[in-house]
């Protein structure tokens, strides 16, 4: 025997064996092969007999020197009474994990030095959140993807260089994943800030941008971007587009979306001066590095020149103004014969 488990007759078997007997008996012939009492065909009946495993296993050790291998614990298949029981745990689980992260969340203060101390090396911490995020619950999924978003962005913001230049390709796939939920409407916009603001903290340290680049990221953000309606977040996506275009790879990709440069041009002069001065800086990079004649004649076509124009006659800071005007001056040559903008502006701030 190697799992002995006892039958309602009280008779112990093999369980291999006696469900082997149990299955491919016929309905009536379903008996006890000791007792010929009648057996239910259920083999979640059947009784595990714990004492007899243990006496065997002793025994196999006690002759190892024979040649006896021990048996292994055997793993018990699932039954109705198992279900149910981590069914109940799960629910316990679920509703330990809401409370702790909102009590994590009411309790926190960056300023606190206990706080910084405790997470500021925790690399623990964030696998555990990063767990949550991965895991499929079904019950309050929003809620407490959302609670551990937010825990995870106060964690980012204080956490030292060491562990923000060490994580890895799939934390990065993890924020992108938050995006991608946002678009399907699986989770919530505090959660989707909260990633994009991770994102923006993680750019400056290491080969994070290049890894956010990997993930994908730049398709979501301007995927995200074309249907959001709120402030903030346009506010956030344009300053992590703005850190991705500074590499090559950022802007190839960020190219490649035919509704990049059309959603920066939309956004500029319409949101706030944090969102103009992030689409200016993507626009600066684009038209610096990245300006093939195919790029120039985009951004005529989908207005950013015109927007170029507007900002230097809009009451916007200096420093964007002279942005504005240092990019229109590099290219004038490609756009300054278009009817599609009105050729005063260029030459009154180009002379």
């Amino acid at each position: 025997m190697k799992d002995p488990v006892t039958t309602v007759t009280g008779i112990t078997y093999d369980r291999e064996s006696i469900e082997m007997w149990l299955l491919t008996a016929e309905e009536e012939a379903a008996t006890c092969p000791v007792t010929k009492q009648k057996l239910p065909r259920d083999i979640e009946l059947l009784t595990p007999n714990h004492m007899l495993r243990r006496l065997i296993q002793a025994w196999c050790i006690a002759n190892a020197s024979n040649g006896i291998d021990r048996i292994p614990t055997p793993k018990y298949p699932l039954n109705k009474s198992n279900i149910l029981r981590l069914v109940r745990q799960e629910r316990k689980l679920i509703t330990g994990l809401e409370e702790a992260l909102r009590i994590f969340h009411l309790v926190w203060s960056p300023t606190t030095e206990n706080n910084k101390q405790f997470v500021k090396e925790n690399h623990d911490l964030i696998e555990a959140i990063l767990w949550i995020l991965r895991s499929e619950m079904t019950k309050n999924q929003i809620v407490i993807k959302t609670h551990a978003m937010v825990v995870l962005k106060n964690v980012i913001e204080v956490s030292s260089s060491n562990i923000l230049s060490g994580l890895h390709s799939d934390f990065f796939q993890e924020m992108v994943n938050i995006l991608l939920k946002e678009s399907k409407h699986h989770i919530s916009q505090q959660a989707t800030k909260a990633a994009l603001q991770v994102l923006i903290d993680a750019c400056p340290w290491g080969r994070n941008k290049q890894k956010i680049i990997e993930s994908g990221a730049i398709f979501e953000l301007i995927e995200l971007e074309l249907c959001n309606t709120e402030k903030r977040v346009s506010e956030l996506v344009l300053c992590v587009l703005a850190h991705l275009c500074t590499c090559a790879d950022g802007r190839a990709e960020f190219l490649k979306h035919a509704a990049g440069i059309g959603v920066v041009t939309k956004r500029t002069l319409r949101v706030s001066s944090a969102t103009d001065d992030c689409a200016i800086q993507i626009l600066g990079s684009i038209a610096k590095s990245s300006a093939t004649k195919e790029v120039l004649m985009e951004m005529l076509r989908v207005g950013a020149v015109s927007k170029l124009c507007m900002v230097i006659q809009a009451s916007c800071e200096d420093y964007l103004k002279k942005k504005a005007m240092e990019i229109l001056r590099t290219h004038s040559y490609a756009w300054s014969n278009s009817p599609c903008i009105q050729v005063y502006l260029l030459t009154r701030y180009l002379g």
